[in-house]
Order: structure tokens, then C-alpha cells, then sequence
């Protein structure tokens, strides 16, 4: 990476270095080498730290960079296109669904949740909460919680020993016995939390993108799934916008 000093530009700093250091990646770098660090990369640029991970920011929230757990800050490979398409307008579970189920517990959602269930009182204490994963090309590139009221699932019948991914797999096979009456979906940039983050292999508050659905049958909203996708390495599809709602 080249020493080229920042010269007075008219756009801020940090947006004239990222123009900088994205032309230097396309140049000098190869997919997943590790950058140098931040000390090196101002006093090169001669820019303050603060500047510089100003851009570093913007260029992994643009896919360019990642930054690894114990391996520092490294070249992203291309974004993997990832379809969320509604379309097809199935349960989830349904078809060639790509999500795997790997927990389930019985919960108090969310207020944010909650309110998007309509819940009140014992139903809002007596939800099913999901947890899924997805992986594309063996890569981990999104986690979901799915939201199923009990009164979803009226017919599930269950023992104090099914719990878990069984417990999980259960929800879902009734929740395909409704019939689906349409689905809404809106999608929002948001910050990683700690556990999201772990199963993606991502730092705690690094860009990520938040796409809620809600599930409709008989007139009300029958689940609710607040998926988690990487930002670096995502780049989401829609066969069918008609309904889509990017949240601002």
C-alpha cells in the first residue's frame, strides 16, 4: 500500500481515504490477505486513527474489508447473493427452505416482538422462540429468531423431554398446517449482538442487516422472523418487491 499523502479535497477526509484504500485493495491485495494495522495504515496515510477507521468502517459496510476474530482486519471475498424473495410465500421450513433449526425455547418475545404478534397477558409468555441458521457455499451468512405464539400451534403436542432442535422441528411442522394468507417483510441496517455475532464469526456491533417478516393466516399475524444476515458478505435478493419495506 502506497504512502500518497491526503490532499485538500472538498468531500470529508475519511471519504477521500476510502476512495484511497479501495483503489489499493483492487491493486495490491489479494481476497482474505490481512491489512496492516491501524497505526501503520495513519501514519502512512497521514491521517489520525480516528479517520482511518472512519473509512475502514465505511469499506467493510460496503463488503470490501472484514474484520476476524483473532486475525485482524482482511480483504472480503465478493458478496454472496443470498434470496429473500416472497414469491413463494411459504412457511418457513417449506420447500427448499436453506435455514437449519437448532434450538427452541418457550418465551416472553421482545416487546418489539411482541407488539408485531399482538400478544398480551399469558400469550405473551407462551411463545416459541426459534433459533435458525443459514449457510451458503458452507459459509455461515445469517441467523434468525422465529417467533410461533402457542396459539399458532394449537395441535402441537409435546412431552418435558422434547426440547431443542426436536422441540424446533415440531413448531414448524405445525405451523406448515395453516394456511398462509400472505407475508410482509421490511429490511433495515442494524449492528450485530454478541450472540448473533459469535455464529457468524463477526465482532459485537459490526454492520448487519435486519430483515423482519410477519406470517399472516386467518386474519392475524400466525409468526414473526427477525433474521440477522452479514452485511460484508450479503448481497440480498428480491424475486418479488410488491411488498418489500426498506425501513429508514
Amino acid at each position: 500500500m502506497g504512502t500518497t499523502q491526503l490532499e485538500s479535497v472538498p468531500e470529508p477526509k475519511y471519504w477521500h481515504l476510502k476512495t484511497v484504500i479501495s483503489e489499493a485493495l483492487d491493486s495490491e491485495f489479494e481476497v482474505g490477505q490481512i491489512l496492516p494495522n491501524e497505526r501503520e495504515l495513519a501514519a502512512r496515510f497521514g491521517v489520525a486513527r480516528a479517520t482511518l477507521r472512519q473509512a475502514l468502517e465505511q469499506l467493510e459496510l460496503e463488503g470490501r474489508l472484514q474484520r476476524r476474530r483473532g486475525v485482524g482486519t482482511t480483504v472480503a471475498p465478493p458478496r454472496v447473493g443470498v434470496d429473500v424473495s416472497t414469491a413463494r410465500h411459504h412457511w418457513p421450513a417449506a420447500g427448499d427452505d436453506s435455514w437449519q433449526a437448532v434450538d427452541c425455547s418457550v418465551t416472553a418475545p421482545p416487546p418489539a416482538v411482541a407488539g408485531l404478534l399482538d400478544c398480551e397477558g399469558d400469550d405473551a409468555r407462551a411463545v416459541y422462540a426459534i433459533r435458525r441458521l443459514r449457510a451458503t457455499h458452507g459459509q455461515s451468512v445469517a441467523a434468525e429468531q422465529l417467533y410461533v405464539p402457542a396459539a399458532s400451534v394449537p395441535a402441537l403436542v409435546t412431552s418435558g423431554s422434547t426440547t431443542g432442535e426436536a422441540l424446533a422441528r415440531g413448531v414448524l411442522r405445525e405451523l406448515q398446517r395453516l394456511p398462509l394468507e400472505g407475508q410482509d417483510r421490511a429490511v433495515e441496517l442494524g449492528s450485530a449482538r454478541a450472540d448473533d455475532a459469535k455464529e457468524l464469526d463477526r465482532l459485537p456491533g459490526a454492520p448487519v442487516l435486519v430483515v423482519t417478516t410477519r406470517y399472516f393466516s386467518a386474519g392475524r399475524t400466525a409468526a414473526v422472523s427477525v433474521a440477522t444476515y452479514r452485511a460484508d458478505t450479503c448481497r440480498l435478493t428480491f424475486g418479488d418487491v410488491g411488498d418489500l419495506q426498506i425501513a429508514s
